[in-house]
């Protein structure tokens, strides 16, 4: 009977422990900022799975085709309808941060305007893996622009 009560203490502590590991997480991730232009382009996805891109030189993986330039005056209005707050927009370049309801994670989300396109890029600031999130953000994003 002790080492079943001893197990439920232990499951009981790694639960716990593992809750505060993603709440400190989460409270990180609310620290930083997007990373903006780098040498003209949207910054390189991490070797985390947690990032998607439409800029060359994106491992296919993490590979998403650009939005049609049309869409560019639509975007700001379309992050804040979707629940994201912007936090830059000039003439060429938007970012935008989306807060998970569960544990506060922040993901970043970027459009570079060009002549042919707008490129985009969707990352989460703080972990390994987003369940495929920043990618269906991405494909929403396509679709509510009418462009999926």
């Amino acid at each position: 009977m002790k080492f079943l009560k001893y197990g439920v203490f232990a499951v009981v502590g790694l639960l716990v422990l593992g809750i505060g590991a993603f709440a400190f997480l989460g409270m990180q991730s609310r620290g930083g900022a997007a990373p903006g232009l780098v040498e003209g382009s949207l910054a390189d996805c991490p070797s985390s799975p947690n990032c998607v891109s439409s800029e060359a030189g994106t491992a296919d993986d993490k590979k998403v085709e650009p939005l049609p330039v049309s869409a560019w005056a639509a975007l700001p209005a379309l992050m804040v309808e979707m629940g994201g707050e912007l936090t830059v927009q000039d003439t060429t370049y938007i970012a935008a941060e989306f807060t998970s309801s569960t544990f506060g994670f922040v993901d970043d989300v970027e459009f570079r305007l060009t002549e042919t396109g707008i490129h985009v890029r969707s990352a989460s600031r703080v972990g390994h893996s987003d369940a495929g999130v920043n990618a269906a953000r991405v494909a929403d994003i396509r679709a509510q622009l009418g462009d999926g």
